[in-house]
C-alpha cells in the first residue's frame, strides 16, 4: 500500500511530493512562550500554587496547573511527555524527616550498626535439613 501511495504521489507531484512533512502526531497545545511560563511556574514550587501538604509535584497537580493557567487540557501521559520536552523528569524524593541530624545518623551508622549487624556465631557446621546430616 505504501509503495502505491508513493508512486501516486510521485506521479502527481514529482520528487517534491515525496518530501517529508515532518513528524506525525498532534502539535503541542502550548507555544514556546507558554512552555517557558510553565517552567517558571513549576520552579516556583507546589506551595506557590496552593499545595502546601508536601513539596512534591505530581502529574495530576501539573495537569491542574496547566488547565488553570493556560486553559488547556492534557492527559497525564501528555503532561509526562510535555515535562520531558522542557527538561523535567520524574523523580521520587527521598522521604526524610525534617528534624533529621546527619551527623548523629553518620555516627550511629559507624559505631552502632557494625555491632548490631555483626556475624552470627553458630555452634558448628550444620544444615537445616533433618534428613541430611552435617559433614564434619
Amino acid at each position: 500500500m505504501s509503495a502505491n501511495r508513493w508512486h501516486r504521489a510521485f506521479t502527481e507531484g514529482g520528487v517534491e511530493a515525496l518530501a517529508s512533512k515532518g513528524p506525525g502526531g498532534a502539535r503541542c497545545k502550548l507555544d514556546e512562550a507558554r512552555l517557558r511560563a510553565l517552567k517558571q511556574e513549576l520552579e516556583a514550587g507546589p506551595v506557590a500554587h496552593g499545595w502546601d501538604e508536601d513539596q512534591c509535584w505530581n502529574l495530576a497537580r501539573i495537569t491542574e496547573l496547566i488547565e488553570a493557567k493556560f486553559g488547556v487540557g492534557y492527559t497525564l501521559g501528555g503532561v509526562n511527555a510535555l515535562l520531558h520536552r522542557i527538561g523535567w523528569s520524574v523523580q521520587v524524593p527521598a522521604r526524610r524527616a525534617a528534624e533529621r541530624d546527619e551527623e548523629k545518623t553518620a555516627a550511629w551508622r559507624d559505631e552502632q550498626w557494625p555491632v548490631i549487624n555483626g556475624r552470627r556465631r553458630t555452634l558448628g557446621p550444620g544444615c537445616a535439613s533433618r534428613t541430611r546430616q552435617a559433614r564434619a
